[in-house]
């Protein structure tokens, strides 16, 4: 079994396998593999819903950023601005989006009761942004496209702009500079909606000579509680040419992959994903991983590697054994869905090709985890270190919060992006000068 670096939820350290070998048998006995954490058992504790209420920020009031940083508003007044992408001439795109209907029992899943209808409550558009005058701050706000169906993912190449709408891909004609797209949608692609209202979300990442468009897809349930006939082509990663075709999937098990991004001077694609909930307060992480062709990683059948999960009574258990183990663990139910690497200079070196996370926050723990932004350090393309909370201050107390970090992207003056789709509000982070 490959050594690993595993970011015990409990003490915050690195554990490898070489310092920590028990084995375990798993279910039935039908595979032993050797336990390398300090995971609790299923059901330790209560599977808890504590949902949290967003009092928004006051006039003057901020996210807490370290010492040396400066945190400004960069833009309000937006509705559910849940995803960013910055275009080549510098203007930002906001993706306005959300769960459509409140989530009157947001962990029906478990129980199996995720069919309930919810009535809409998504903006369904793309705002931008524009900074004429250079001072970092921007002066032109115009709608960019509407009327889309829970957009997230947004993607340039060449002069076709890419959207990612929660039921599949389109595309419109671009020009340097626009402002508003009026151009009617070409769909390019379909992708399976429904289920689980919270994994609504796509997204869109291209390789490096832009032949190929890479999709996250979460899946429609926490466990497969209605079948993995529900699933198909869900909980992937799937890969497509930029014209919809030769789509396939890239891999698998990954429950609800959102960010995605390549590391700096690497070929290695890696994304965020929220794993299962139900199973206690410590479990299972969310998880920063790379992502490897044909790679399987466990969902639904087991997580983190080789636990199998019990409600699944044993089944799987040929894929099981070939579970990818994931590079960095972030914490049981934080929600993580941002992912931006740091590839510009303006931050101090520790930071340099480095990952941000947006920690969106739990509802399925007894106390609040999640509700920042944390920072994975890299070194020649791979996790270094723990992560370390970079944008804090979003818990008001046990129960309530300002608001909730999702998206984040990397600005060409070096300072960083976060939205806050709960305040709906856009954080700007920069040195301070």
């Amino acid at each position: 079994m490959k050594q690993f670096l595993f970011i015990s939820m409990c003490m915050g350290v690195l554990v490898s396998c070489a310092e920590k070998k028990e084995q375990a048998a798993v279910l039935d006995d039908t595979i032993a593999t050797e336990v390398t954490d300090t995971f609790p058992k299923p059901f330790e504790t209560e599977s808890v819903r504590k949902f949290s209420k967003a009092l928004g920020w006051k006039e003057g009031q901020a996210p807490t950023a370290p010492a040396g940083f400066v945190v400004q508003k960069y833009a309000d007044k937006l509705e559910n601005p849940r995803w960013l992408y910055v275009l080549p001439n510098g203007d930002v795109l906001v993706a306005e989006a959300g769960t459509k209907g409140a989530l009157k029992n947001a962990a029906s899943f478990i129980s199996g009761n995720s069919k309930s209808k919810l009535s809409d409550g998504s903006a369904d558009r793309i705002t931008l942004f524009r900074d004429t005058d250079k001072d970092g701050m921007p002066d032109v706000r115009e709608i960019f496209l509407e009327k889309l169906n829970q957009p997230l993912g947004m993607l340039l190449i060449e002069n076709t702009f890419y959207v990612a709408n929660t039921d599949g891909v389109v595309s419109f004609p671009y020009k340097k500079g626009q402002t508003s797209i009026t151009a009617k949608a070409k769909q390019i692609t379909d992708l399976p909606a429904g289920g689980y209202n919270n994994h609504w979300t796509r997204n869109l990442l291209a390789n490096k000579d832009e032949s190929k468009i890479y999709i996250t897809v979460g899946s429609s349930s926490n466990v497969a509680e209605h079948g993995m006939d529900e699933e198909l082509m869900r909980a992937n990663v799937l890969v497509m040419n930029p014209d919809g075709s030769d789509k396939k999937v890239y891999a698998s098990g990954l429950r609800n992959p959102v960010g995605a991004a390549w590391a700096p001077d690497t070929k290695t694609f890696w994304t965020v994903v929220n794993e299962r909930d139900g199973l206690g307060d410590e479990l299972v992480p969310d998880y920063l991983t790379s992502v490897q062709e044909g790679g399987f990683y466990g969902w639904p059948y087991s997580y983190w590697g080789q636990h199998a999960d019990p409600r699944l009574e044993g089944k799987g258990m040929d894929l099981v054994k070939k579970a990818i183990v994931p590079d960095v663990a972030l914490g049981a139910h934080t929600a993580s869905l941002g992912l931006a690497f740091y590839d510009q200079k303006a931050f101090p070196e520790k930071y340099h090709n480095g990952a941000f996370i947006g920690q969106h926050g739990s509802w399925n723990r007894s106390v609040f985890s999640g509700y920042k932004v944390v920072f994975v350090p890299f070194k020649n393309g791979k996790p270094l270190g723990a992560p370390e909370d970079f944008l804090t201050g979003f818990i008001a107390n046990a129960d309530e919060v300002y608001g909730r970090p999702v998206g984040i992207t990397v600005l060409p003056d070096g300072s960083i992006l976060v939205a806050d789709d709960a305040a709906n509000t856009i954080w700007k982070i920069s040195v301070a000068k």
